[in-house]
C-alpha cells in the first residue's frame, strides 16, 4: 500500500501552504495536486522526487510510511503553538473566501487552507482577520482588514464595541454592537457612517463574533469627508430625528 497521496496532503499542511502554493513549488497545476490529495490519481515519480527534496525525505519514507501517524506530529505542535504565548498566527479571510467561510468556519481543514500572518502586538489568544468592503464603517475605508479576537460569551461585549459579526442571514459584517436589555435575544448592529441605518439581528443567527483589535488599511485609502457629504449626513440625521419626534407625539 502506498501512502504517497495522503502524505502529500499532510506535508503541505505541515508547512501551512495552500494547494496553489504547494502546486507552484512542485511545478504542477493546483487541480492536479487536488487529484493527488483526493486519491483520484497517482503522483508521478518526478513529483515525488521533488517532494522528497523539499522535505528531506527518502522515497521509501514517502511511499511506505504514514507520516501523520507519529507521536507529537508537526500539525499538533503547530496548533499548540497558535495558542501559546508569542505572536499568534492569524488566519486571513479575504472577501473572495467569505461565502466559503460561512460553511467552513468550524472545519479545521478549511481554516488551515487560509493564509496566515502575525502581528507583534498580538500575543496568545484566538485571532482572525477579515477583509471588509463598503462605506458603512467610514472613516474606516473599504478594503480594510479587521483583526478580531474571538468572543466566546456575548456578555463580555460592551455596547458600542466594534466587532466582526458572522451570521447566517447577513454573512460577514463589521459593525458596532448595541445590546438590548429588554430583548436579550436581539442585537442591534450600528454603522459608523450615519447614512446607514442600524438594524437588528437575532442572537441565534449569530455564528461567530470577533472583537476588533487592529484595523489595517492602505495609507492612500484614508477617507476624507467633503462638505457635500457632511451636509447629506446632517440632513439625514435631521430627518431621522423628525421621524422619531412624530412617533413620540
Amino acid at each position: 500500500m502506498s501512502y504517497s497521496n495522503q502524505n502529500l496532503k499532510y506535508l503541505r499542511k505541515q508547512r501551512g501552504w495552500t494547494q496553489e502554493e504547494f502546486a507552484n513549488r512542485l511545478n504542477i497545476k493546483r487541480s492536479l495536486l487536488g487529484a493527488y490529495e483526493e486519491e483520484r490519481a497517482e503522483p508521478r515519480y518526478e513529483v515525488l522526487e521533488c517532494v522528497c527534496d523539499l522535505f528531506k525525505l527518502t522515497m521509501d519514507d514517502l511511499l511506505r510510511k504514514d507520516l501523520s501517524d507519529q507521536k507529537a506530529n508537526y500539525l499538533s505542535q503547530r496548533r499548540a503553538i497558535k495558542m501559546a504565548s508569542g505572536p499568534a498566527e492569524i488566519p486571513f479571510v479575504p472577501v473572495k473566501a467569505a461565502a466559503g467561510y460561512l460553511a467552513g468556519y468550524a472545519d479545521p481543514e478549511f481554516i488551515d487552507e487560509l493564509n496566515t500572518f502575525t502581528l507583534p502586538m498580538l500575543t496568545g489568544g484566538n485571532f482572525r482577520a477579515f477583509e471588509i468592503i463598503g462605506d458603512s464603517m467610514l472613516p474606516t475605508p473599504s478594503g480594510s482588514v479587521i483583526v478580531g479576537e474571538k468572543v466566546n460569551d456575548l456578555e463580555e461585549i460592551k455596547n458600542h464595541t466594534p466587532c466582526i459579526v458572522v451570521s447566517r442571514n447577513e454573512g460577514i459584517v463589521y459593525k458596532r454592537i448595541q445590546k438590548n436589555n429588554k430583548q436579550k435575544d436581539k442585537l442591534t448592529l450600528v454603522s459608523d457612517n450615519p447614512v446607514f441605518h442600524p438594524y437588528t439581528v437575532n442572537t441565534e443567527e449569530v455564528i461567530e463574533m470577533w472583537q476588533a483589535q487592529v484595523v489595517i488599511s492602505k495609507a492612500n485609502a484614508q477617507h476624507r469627508w467633503d462638505m457635500s457629504q457632511l451636509a447629506n449626513v446632517v440632513s439625514d440625521l435631521q430627518q431621522q430625528v423628525s421621524s422619531l419626534q412624530k412617533k413620540l407625539h
